[in-house]
């Protein structure tokens, strides 16, 4: 049977709809950068209270470096709960379905935790700043903690005289190697000396109490606890402003496109909003709450 034009026009427009229709649903579509950003949403089974797609079953593994600092952790115990990270780390637990018992803490150097490659962890906490350039390599949660960067130098000295970025130019300065507070030395200060950059932070306060630097930099917290237990006869001499605008933050890190980000970044949004977060840092950082502005 032959179709009236007006009929075959119209069965051609709808074969050709459902053609085009096929194709969109099978061509390659954009990829979403979402999975690269922390994200809000716990949509869906996936986040399904202690049901998710962790590396065990039944348990999530949580990894942090060794030794565990204070102020961040306790006793060098992750374990124990201590700490504002290891605190923050079960209560991120918790809000997923996971209680105590069922946390797995596992020893993962710094630098590796957000190098390329598979991770063995579900999640690190480590005070790792969220950075663009590390999310190429890595998920992050959205941020747990809001941090800022210090110098530390010995009472007395010339670095301890230092009231601005400028006065800072000229000294030897040093900081764990991969750190946005090695970072922020060779980004923001600019010395005229090559920074000294260190396998741990306990190498750092070892050069600044034998000389070989005059000033290190190190988170705010991580500052008043070295002055205070640690290196008691070095003081800080004053933090960095937030660059851009942005406050650095620090956030949890996943495996390049986890499925797990999402439901992680949801639990972390969830403790920030019902004021979990700020009480479990009114306990655990209250003392290091402020220091001089260099400018």
């Amino acid at each position: 049977m032959h179709l009236a034009p007006s009929a075959l026009r119209r069965a051609v427009a709808a074969a050709t709809t459902a053609l085009l229709a096929t194709a969109v649903g099978c061509a390659p579509q954009p990829e979403d950068d979402s999975a690269a950003k922390p994200s809000g949403s716990t949509t869906g089974a996936a986040c399904t209270k202690g049901e998710l797609a962790t590396k065990t079953s039944g348990k999530l593994t949580i990894a942090t470096d060794e030794p565990a600092y204070e102020p961040w952790f306790k006793d060098d115990k992750p374990a124990n709960g201590k700490g504002f990270e290891s605190a923050v780390a079960y209560a991120v637990a918790e809000r997923l379905g996971y209680d105590k018992s069922a946390v797995v803490w596992q020893s993962v150097p710094f630098n590796k935790a957000f190098a390329p490659g598979e991770k063995t962890f579900d999640f690190d906490i480590n005070q790792v700043s969220i950075s663009a350039e590390r999310k190429k390599a890595v998920d992050f949660s959205s941020g747990y903690y809001d941090v800022r960067q210090a110098v530390i130098a010995l009472k007395g000295s010339k670095a301890a005289k230092a009231t601005s970025i400028a006065d800072l130019k000229g000294l030897k300065l040093g900081a764990q190697v991969g750190t946005t507070s090695l970072s922020y030395i060779e980004d923001v200060v600019k010395p005229t000396q090559e920074a000294a950059a260190y396998a741990k932070n306990d190498q750092a306060k070892s050069a600044l109490k034998n000389g070989q630097v005059d000033a290190i930099v190190v988170d705010l917290p991580t500052a008043f606890y070295i002055t205070a237990a640690e290196v008691t006869d070095a003081e800080i001499v004053g933090q960095f402003e937030n660059q851009g605008g942005t406050p650095e933050q620090f956030g949890l890190v996943l495996d390049k496109g986890s499925a797990l980000t999402s439901c992680v970044t949801g639990a972390v949004d969830a403790l920030r909003k019902d004021g979990t977060l700020a009480k479990i840092e009114q306990r655990w950082l209250s003392d290091a709450v402020d220091a001089p502005v260099l400018k």
